[in-house]
């Protein structure tokens, strides 16, 4: 089965690489571009790609770092979705946002296979929960609440897990999301940012992980 693993930016495409001992002809690991939109145009590029060359991938994971929800999700942790969900597409009203399911538009939640989501967790100490996908990253307290109250199971946020579910989704692929937590979600503090921290918990991760993806099979669920 050859596997597609996106990250957003090249830093997080090496650092998932390096725990690789070497290229493995069936994993392919590239950077998609930051934001859902970017992320989703490059994802099923490379999807339609592998599938016109006779290639297909048999999962996509999206992988990087993100902001955790203390205090469930700390920073250098990991994170493994169990299901992957645009935050922030919807529309605001005067009775508080309300989801573009709701308005009668496509859906705004993708859920990974389970045994898949429970294995990865497994394997990695990584705690399964909600991944919360935004445009605009969290900064204000006061969002961060609004989030954790309309997404209790939330214990991350990042920019780009829907845009690649949505892509693995119109190619009928089965999609993961892992993510190492560089920041508590809230008010930006760049001091207390760790990325080099959660850049290392990413490439252990992965090597925990590699095993479980290799022997996944999309019957297993």
């Amino acid at each position: 089965m050859r596997i597609l693993v996106a990250t957003a930016v090249p830093v997080e495409r090496d650092a998932v690489a390096r725990a690789f001992a070497g290229p493995v002809p069936d994993v392919d690991v590239l950077a998609v571009g930051v934001g859902p939109a970017l992320a989703a145009a490059s994802t099923a590029t490379a999807l339609t790609r592998a599938a016109l060359a006779g290639a297909p991938y048999g999962l996509v994971v999206s992988a990087g770092i993100g902001g955790g929800f203390l205090p469930h999700a700390p920073v250098g942790s990991l994170v493994v979705a169990d299901e992957i969900t645009a935050a922030d597409l919807g529309a605001e009203t005067a009775d508080g946002f309300v989801p573009v399911t709701e308005l009668g538009f496509g859906a705004v939640t993708h859920r990974p296979p389970e045994a898949l989501v429970r294995a990865a967790a497994a394997a990695t100490g990584a705690r399964a929960g909600a991944v919360l996908t935004v445009s605009t990253v969290t900064g204000t307290a006061a969002r961060a609440s609004a989030l954790r109250e309309r997404h209790p199971t939330a214990l991350a946020e990042a920019m780009e897990g829907f845009g690649v579910a949505e892509a693995a989704g119109a190619h009928g692929v089965p999609v993961l999301e892992i993510r190492a937590v560089s920041n508590p979600v809230g008010p930006r503090d760049r001091a207390a940012w760790r990325i080099g921290d959660a850049l290392a918990a990413l490439t252990e991760g992965f090597g925990k992980l590699t095993p479980v993806l290799e022997s996944w099979e999309h019957h297993d669920d």
